[in-house]
């Protein structure tokens, strides 16, 4: 089995639900369960630019020979600027790990991003050409470039304080104080 010891965790800020523009996305790069570095960028509040922008921040970032996967907390950022899975994968030439809580409604997001959202078909199929979200350690994950048993492995490692990964725990609770001034909810 690989070794993936050395990743980035991805989490957007929180944003009020009247907000346009822009959204803080943060980087938390980890060797293990040390946090080694922070990285930040700007997506558009339900945009296009997901994929674009996160390959860009990692890729870009001093600390990318060294990363061994990406873990990102769910496929949507700052509202539905879907992650093309597989692309980021393809861009980055690593792992990609999505990783939520509990599995989504995905017969509601479809009715959102068809309903309410402008390219709304299209960040569907980017959705449904992720795959089924799979059950691994109490989370759930999609994945491009490992199999189920390194996502498990990769989860067993990073699972430290919580059932969350350290380097989303951190990139959710940089983001939340950053923006708010203190970190809130749950990490």
């Amino acid at each position: 089995m690989r070794k993936l010891n050395h990743v980035v965790g991805i989490d957007d800020a929180p944003f009020e639900r009247s907000h346009r523009g822009d959204v803080l996305v943060v980087g938390a790069v980890f060797a293990a369960t040390r946090l080694d570095g922070v990285l930040s960028a700007r997506l558009r509040r339900d945009g296009a630019n997901a994929t674009r922008v996160i390959a860009d921040m990692v890729r870009g970032c001093r600390f990318y020979p060294q990363i061994h996967a990406v873990l990102l907390q769910g496929i949507t950022f700052a509202g539905f600027n879907v992650v093309d899975l597989a692309r980021l994968h393809a861009e980055l030439a690593l792992p990609v790990l999505v990783v939520s809580r509990r599995r989504p409604d995905l017969e509601a997001m479809r009715r959102a991003l068809l309903d309410h959202v402008p390219g709304g078909a299209r960040k569907w199929r980017l959705i449904e050409a992720a795959g089924p979200m799979e059950p691994v350690g109490g989370l759930y994950v999609q994945r491009a470039g490992l199999d189920l048993g390194e996502a498990g492995a990769l989860l067993e490692a990073l699972c430290v304080n919580s059932l969350l990964p350290e380097p989303l725990r951190a990139a959710h609770l940089i983001a939340g104080g950053v923006t708010l001034g203190e970190s809130s909810g749950r990490a």
